[in-house]
């Protein structure tokens, strides 16, 4: 039968089974309370019609072996060899983590394949690393993390710039569908997250696994029914051809593929994503530290940088409770518009003669902290660094390489340019007073080789290397993880920042969708989201400055208008708004977060709750169905426990015949009464939202 290891985490049971190659995955679910014998011999299947014995399918599994389906290790040596037949060398069990290790002698090759289950969110992950024992170079073509699936009812990631993060449903009854990005970061249009779960399942019903691939570059994700009718996912990085070769004795380590597994749909992988990306992921370090209202100058003055107008700007800022001041791009040495001055990291003299100083004394005079935008990986061709170093781009010598706006990327896997470019963000926030970076990353990488080898891979380890080192030598510096909007959102990105900038569309009609599907896995607290100008950049849609507000809430908030413009009245509101984030941040930024169900398909619900106290919000996206909304239900109270509800965007005028909810009284009930009769909603008209408050008012205070 093989060994059994049982991991325990999060009020789940995991076991592997070692067997003639790779560990199986035989159970994941509830805790078992029995011998785990009887669910290996469950987990045995009928073959029939295949290779004698069936084909093997594990977590790695090999074509070498009789595995007919997509495997997940592909490689060959110059000699032609391409065969591995992985045969177990040892099984280590520490805690939560068990790290089988495999070795093929004949084909010189080592495996170790790590499987974790977090104790307190139930999060597993998925690694292996790939060793090359033989004398000649071993070229990989393809490595993943693969996991057999239940069924075949797919939520999937896509979308492009300016509308990230859109979903779609899927079933699969044959084949295999297959996502690929190429771009060199995450993507807009095919980020590597997916779930997957029984048919019909729902924000609340329903057997689920998420998964999560951890990389910030070009990868692949897959899902295969083979042909004997069993499902598996994979993902792994895409390789261009020749890009991964290993010498005798180098490894070659695949990103994490993180998984979690739910019996109550989408929020039921939410509960275990959250307190996972704040503790594993984020180690604590945003933990009781409220996340301040920031001021980005982009949509306000975007590259027109005055000094007088911009402290006229922080003023506004400060006056309706900006805590943040950020600089955006246009600050820098020669940068009238995107064509030029991009890896030169130093003010422009013209726009700002003294220096940065200035500003941030200004701003810093106000109370607000001050931030600045950078794009380290980029330059101008019309750059003083480029024109010392035209060759420092990465790109293939003796081709045209293709632009994207208007900038090359560097090549970070080269040193000396990897030190240039160092050297000059740490002179920047060495020398100001600097608290915070907005990272940016504006172009997708094309012919990204150094050397004339293929270095996608390289250049994005590059990449971390370069955040990490500035992180190291400025251990105070907040990074906020920006990609033309949400083209580089990963766990492995944010393990070393602290915001993610969902999209350039401050839209919130486009926000509300998006930060819905953007928080299954990601917690709110590091979701950049603004209150912007009434007709918005991208879209031309106008909104009210209610509904710009009440859709920032429930990020990271911040401004990013030209607050001038705004009449007073609109300057009042948000003032106001951004007081009640200040009051329920604490809530919103650590609280557990439900989608919920909603009658009305023009209509989005969610709501954050604490031990003690929860908001909730119903946004109107359309014309409502009904001309009487139904109730919002909402799951996820204390049944027993009574609630003081107060709705904090009551209905404009009010009638003696509408609710008393809706009047702006306070009700109260049990958290049953809610679930059960709901809480009446006022005739929204599309593009507004109804916010509630509820406080549990039998607790001790």
């Amino acid at each position: 039968m093989g060994d059994l290891y049982r991991l325990d985490g999060g009020g789940d049971t995991l076991v592997l089974q070692q067997t003639a190659g790779a560990p199986r995955l035989i159970y994941w679910g509830e805790p078992l309370t029995h011998d785990l014998a009887g669910a290996a011999a469950l987990a045995e299947r009928v073959t029939r019609g295949t290779i004698d014995g069936g084909e093997v399918f594990d977590l790695f599994p090999e074509a070498g072996r009789g595995f007919t389906g997509q495997p997940a290790f592909e490689c060959h040596r110059d000699s032609g060899d391409f065969v591995t037949q992985l045969e177990p060398l040892s099984a280590v069990q520490d805690g939560q983590r068990v790290v089988f290790r495999l070795a093929d002698p004949k084909a010189g090759v080592e495996v170790a394949v790590t499987v974790e289950l977090d104790q307190q969110s139930g999060v597993a992950s998925f690694r292996s690393r790939i060793l090359n024992r033989g004398p000649t170079p071993l070229h990989l073509d393809w490595a993943a993390g693969a996991l057999p699936l239940a069924f075949d009812d797919l939520l999937l990631f896509d979308g492009r710039w300016a509308r990230e993060f859109k979903t779609s449903r899927q079933r699969l009854p044959a084949g295999m569908l297959v996502r690929e990005n190429r771009t060199g970061r995450t993507s807009h249009h095919s980020p590597p997250f997916m779930v997957a779960g029984e048919p019909g399942f729902s924000e609340r019903n329903g057997e689920t696994l998420g998964l999560h691939f951890a990389w910030s570059g070009n990868h692949r994700l897959l899902v295969e029914r083979m042909r004997d009718g069993r499902l598996q996912a994979q993902a792994g990085e895409f390789f261009w051809p020749g890009e991964l070769t290993l010498g005798e004795g180098e490894a070659y380590e695949t990103p994490i593929l993180y998984a979690a597994r739910s019996s109550t749909g989408t929020n039921g992988l939410t509960s275990r994503f959250h307190p996972f990306v704040r503790t594993r992921i984020l180690s604590d370090r945003l933990a009781g530290k409220p996340r301040p209202v920031n001021f980005d100058t982009w949509e306000a003055v975007y590259f027109r940088h005055d000094l007088a107008e911009l402290k006229a700007l922080a003023d506004l800022a400060a006056e309706i409770g900006a805590e943040r001041f950020v600089l955006d791009d246009g600050w820098f040495k020669g940068r009238p518009n995107d064509t030029a001055g991009l890896g030169d990291w130093t003010p422009d003299p013209a726009k700002y003669p003294d220096g940065l100083t200035p500003l941030v004394e200004h701003v810093q005079s106000l109370g607000l902290a001050f931030g600045l935008w950078v794009e380290p990986e980029m330059a101008n061709a019309d750059s003083d660094l480029l024109r010392r170093r035209p060759d420092w781009i990465l790109g293939v010598a003796g081709r045209k390489q293709p632009l994207g706006r208007n900038q090359y990327v560097l090549d970070l896997t080269r040193p000396e340019v990897f030190e240039n470019i160092f050297e000059q963000i740490h002179a920047l926030l060495a020398g100001n007073a600097i608290s915070y970076l907005k990272w940016d990353m504006n172009r997708d990488l094309t012919h990204p080789a150094s050397g004339g080898r293929p270095a996608a891979h390289r250049q994005t380890l590059a990449v971390y290397a370069l955040i990490d080192r500035v992180r190291a030598a400025h251990p105070g510096v907040e990074i906020e993880d920006c990609s033309s909007g949400g083209g580089r959102a990963d766990f492995e990105m944010l393990k070393r920042t602290d915001r993610v900038w969902l999209s350039d569309c401050n839209d919130p009609i486009e926000r509300q969708a998006m930060q819905k599907a953007f928080t299954i896995f990601f917690p709110p607290e590091v979701m950049g989201a603004h209150v912007a100008a009434t007709a918005d950049h991208t879209t031309g849609r106008r909104a009210s400055m209610d509904f710009r507000a009440m859709t920032a809430l429930f990020g990271h908030m911040g401004i990013e208008a030209d607050v001038r413009a705004f009449t007073d009245s609109e300057r009042a509101a948000l003032k106001r708004w951004i007081g009640v984030y200040k009051t329920h941040r604490a809530l919103i930024h650590s609280g557990r977060l439900s989608r919920q169900p909603v009658s009305d398909p023009a209509a989005l619900a969610f709501m954050i709750a604490g031990d003690t106290e929860a908001l909730a919000s119903y946004a109107q996206l359309q014309v409502r169905a009904n001309v009487s909304p139904d109730p919002l239900r909402l799951k996820g109270l204390e049944p027993d426990a009574t609630y003081r509800i107060l709705m904090l965007a009551p209905a404009a005028s009010p009638t003696a015949s509408d609710p008393v909810l809706v009047r702006g009284e306070a009700v109260q009930a049990s958290g049953q009464a809610i679930a059960r009769t709901g809480l009446p909603l006022p005739p929204l008209r599309p593009g507004s939202v109804a916010l509630f408050h509820l406080t549990r008012m039998d607790q001790d205070p």
